[in-house]
C-alpha cells in the first residue's frame, strides 16, 4: 500500500460536486414535500387539492435549486477552509493500494 496526501482541495471542483449533491438530495425533498403537500391537501377539499398541487409543483423547483445554491457555496467555503489548514498542519492521509 502507498500512503499519499491530499494537500489541495481544487475550491470551485468541490463547490460544483458539493452543489449537484444537494441539488439532488433537494428534489428529493421536495418530491417528498409534494407528495405529502397533495395528500394534505386533498384531506381539505377540491381547495385544498388545487394550493396542495401549487405548494407542491413550487417545492420541486424551488427546493433543488435553493439547496444546490447553498451546497456550491458549502462546498467553497470548505474547500477554503481545508486548504488553509493543509498550510499549518499537512494534508489529509489515504492508503492506495
Amino acid at each position: 500500500m502507498v500512503t499519499k496526501h491530499i494537500t489541495k482541495i481544487g475550491v470551485l471542483s468541490l463547490g460544483k460536486v458539493s452543489g449537484a449533491i444537494y441539488a439532488i438530495m433537494g428534489f428529493i425533498f421536495g418530491a417528498i414535500l409534494t407528495l405529502t403537500s397533495i395528500g394534505m391537501g386533498s384531506v381539505m377539499g377540491n381547495e385544498g387539492a388545487f394550493a396542495g398541487l401549487l405548494f407542491g409543483a413550487g417545492a420541486i423547483i424551488a427546493l433543488p435549486i435553493f439547496y444546490g445554491i447553498l451546497g456550491f457555496i458549502g462546498g467553497i467555503i470548505t474547500a477554503f477552509v481545508y486548504n488553509v489548514a493543509t498550510g499549518f498542519i499537512g494534508g489529509l492521509e489515504i492508503e492506495l493500494e
